[in-house]
């Protein structure tokens, strides 16, 4: 069941524009999810598995506008998408399966403060203007195993609240030295698989709700083409100060609830 025109109206801007956020600086999914569990009478597993299932085209979509614009078509780019993603597969499926023993409480909790972390540590390193304090050469050893295990991570985390890969993947691989489109088209690629089997996960327990996923999955679709486009023409700094202020604030407004 869809919900009445109102809020699905609301529902389908917010789509739009986290589609925006997805290509444009990375957390942008997160407002589907949020916008899910706040504005929808669905279950927490409903609204994760829901979200996820609009992230696996999102992912496909912007991994398709990012080898277009050169940034998977390099040898460092592919196998930096590899590094990170392969063990976000395994993650992601725990994520999911341990999302369904959560009480809804917990899930409302565990979002709410995930969303405000995230947004005050993007405001943070913006206006502190801290650049990258560690750089790993995704070649080396030590390289991998650090990708590896920041893609298991991402992978869990996301399966379990339901947040696509780049909330979490673009952020942490730029604080590892890695350049804003090359996190951004490396977070695309990761977020098609760990999306994909966090989904099925979610489908298998009649977890996804076909109607919502259209509803919100058509608007996001756009907004990725259209965050795609800025990120190559807007100064990440500013876009990310910005995505930052308004996750803060969509914590503050998660914890009313």
């Amino acid at each position: 069941m869809l919900p009445e025109p109102t809020t699905l109206t609301i529902l389908v801007v917010i789509a739009f524009l986290s589609g925006v956020g997805i290509t444009a600086v990375g957390p942008g999914g997160i407002f589907i999810t949020v916008a899910l569990f706040a504005l929808t009478d669905v279950s927490s597993s409903v609204v994760a598995g829901t979200a996820m299932t609009t992230f696996v085209f999102t992912g496909l979509l912007g991994t398709f506008t990012y080898v277009r614009s050169g940034e998977l078509r390099s040898r460092s780019g592919r196998r930096l998408a590899v590094l990170v993603t392969v063990p976000s597969i395994v993650g992601a499926v725990l994520g999911a399966f341990a999302n369904t023993i959560l009480a809804a409480g917990s899930f409302g909790t565990m979002l709410t403060a995930f969303t405000a972390l995230v947004g005050v540590t993007i405001v943070y390193r913006e206006r502190r203007g801290l650049g990258s304090k560690w750089s790993f050469d995704h070649d080396s050893t030590v390289g991998i195993a650090v990708f590896g295990g920041i893609g298991l991570s991402i992978g869990v985390v996301g399966g379990l609240l339901g947040v696509g890969g780049p909330v979490i993947a673009v952020p942490v691989l730029i604080v590892l030295g890695v350049s804003m489109l090359d996190a951004l088209a490396a977070a695309q690629v990761q977020s098609v698989f760990l999306s994909a089997f966090a989904a099925m996960t979610y489908l298998t327990q009649g977890a996804v709700s076909i109607p919502l996923a259209v509803a919100v999955g058509v608007p996001e679709l756009l907004g990725v083409v259209v965050g795609w486009r800025v990120a190559h023409r807007v100064e990440p700094s500013r876009l990310k100060l910005a995505l930052g202020a308004s996750l803060v604030a969509t914590g503050f407004a998660l914890a009313l609830f």
